[in-house]
């Protein structure tokens, strides 16, 4: 179907004709006779396929045709739109801006790591449309900043992930400060659709209608799916080599661990690969501008956590790298949906390797087939390049590559026994030592790791202090210029 065809208000139609929309994919097709009806709604399909959109459409619709309900003084939204992380926030607004350009309504976003006061203060300009994470949207209510008693239409987005990242509660919290189920229209959008979620629908929703897109099909069908299996030493190694030979387009690379993004970080500069480290530690303004320059494609390689996996549209992303598998296997579905989006067609390779292979049995019974299994050519091993010199955590040492000490890539590095190490060669050319990897010895200490010199021994300890101890009865002579001196035998 066409978006003209349904009966969208005019400044909703030339919102979607400057989004460049013009035929409706699968869920918007299914999901906007519901929406627009005002009944509730369960959504389910996959990632990058327009849901967004879809909801943006009721909600602007709704506003328009029907008028405000509440009449109280204090600010009240009319649309509530909930999503799990700041990125997926920020993605809803920009979107937002373009659908609802015509319509004269005000769309106010929230959420942690920018300007609370600011945020706050804006708030309390009463907003036609909030959209924002859980956490902050709390803080700010309780706080009486705003009320919910003026909630007509409430879209909760990604609903399995508010399970995963612990707001469910929150979620709660918040559905019974509304008004309650009937009163006001419920839109809950989500790529999985697990019983805990179902629960929630019929819990807080009234007569919920869903709708569902190749729910037979977990992953995007244009995805083309491989699976390496690699040993620990070897994956870094294999990670440049992959990186090296891909031309164009943008490729993410997810980890598990914050410790091991850092590394592959760290080591593909020094490799002359360009990539930057996102995750959820990083301040918001940062990770902001490193998702704009990936968007621009100055940025050539994403490294991320689960944090970036959700609800980010990112046009032609090429490819997706599992540098680790992932332990929750609706992450593994939400990262390769990072490519193949609005028709297009992506790879997604994971590296099966010794700590994280156990996971893929989970993996493929949830996306329901077997991932298949290639085994890289030796091409693709390449020689990398140690870093100069170590990064030194604020935190301690750790038995990492990249900075954290321990063992090293290449054939000169030093290895925890104390053999040379490089990884197994063949034909005289190294695949990638130590590279980074999520398991550490914990056993150096980067001084030590760099080729410094050893710690003393405890008895060594020992007579430095007790020597310190009986030399401190009486203070140090100083010459005239104030220069300590060391007194002579007859001294």
């Amino acid at each position: 179907m066409r978006f003209d065809e349904f009966d969208l208000p005019a400044q909703v139609i030339e919102g979607t004709r400057t989004a460049g929309f013009t035929e409706c994919t699968p869920i918007q097709e299914l999901s906007l006779p519901i929406s627009l009806s005002g009944a509730d709604m369960v959504g389910q399909a996959q990632t990058g396929t327009g849901k967004t959109a879809a909801f943006l459409i009721s909600v602007y619709t709704r506003l328009l045709t029907h008028e405000r309900a509440y009449k109280g003084s204090e600010p009240a939204p009319r649309a509530l739109i909930i999503a799990p992380t700041r990125e997926l926030v920020v993605q809803i607004e920009k979107d937002a801006q373009v659908l609802g350009a015509h319509t004269g309504l005000n769309t106010m976003v929230v959420f942690g790591g920018m300007n609370y006061d600011k945020q706050r203060q804006e708030l309390a300009e009463n907003p036609d449309i909030l959209v924002g994470t859980p956490g902050r949207l709390i803080d700010y209510f309780k706080q009486r900043i705003y009320t919910l008693k003026g909630i007509e239409i409430l879209v909760v987005d990604e609903a399995d992930r508010m399970f995963d990242m612990g707001f469910i509660d929150d979620i709660r919290y918040m559905l019974r400060s509304m008004p309650k189920p009937g009163e006001r229209q419920t839109l809950l959008f989500s790529a999985t659709f697990p019983q805990r979620v179902q629960e929630l629908a019929y819990e807080h929703m009234h007569e919920a209608q869903s709708v569902s897109v190749t729910p037979d099909q977990v992953t995007a069908d244009r995805v083309t799916q491989v699976l390496y299996l690699v040993a620990n030493h070897e994956k870094f190694s294999l990670l440049a080599g992959v990186l090296g030979g891909i031309i164009g387009g943008k490729t993410m690379v997810f980890v598990n661990t914050k410790r091991t993004g850092e590394d592959i970080e760290y080591w593909l500069e020094a490799n002359g690969i360009q990539a930057r480290f996102i995750s959820g530690d990083v301040p918001q303004k940062k990770r902001l501008t490193l998702l704009d320059a990936f968007k621009s494609g100055e940025l050539p390689v994403l490294i991320a956590t689960d944090v970036a996996s959700r609800g980010l549209h990112i046009d032609a992303v090429s490819h997706v790298i599992n540098y680790d598998v992932p332990q929750d296997p609706e992450d593994y579905v939400h990262r390769i949906g990072r490519t193949a989006r609005a028709g297009a067609k992506g790879d997604a390779i994971t590296f099966g390797c010794e700590t994280y292979s156990e996971y893929l049995i989970g993996v493929e019974k949830f996306i329901g087939n077997k991932i298949p299994i290639e085994a890289p050519e030796d091409e693709l091993f390449v020689e990398v390049k140690q870093p100069h010199r170590r990064r030194v955590r604020k935190d301690g040492p750790g038995g990492r590559p990249g900075g954290r000490g321990g063992e090293s890539s290449g054939r000169g590095g030093q290895r925890r026994d104390g053999r040379s190490g490089g990884g197994r060669s063949e034909g005289g050319r190294s695949r990638g030592g130590g590279a980074p990897r999520p398991e550490g010895d914990a056993a150096k200490s980067p001084v030590q790791a760099a080729g410094g010199p050893n710690p003393p021994a405890e008895g060594e300890k020992k007579r430095r202090r007790r020597r310190r101890r009986k030399g401190s009865g009486q203070a140090p002579a100083t010459g005239e210029s104030g220069a300590r001196v060391i007194p002579t035998d007859g001294g």
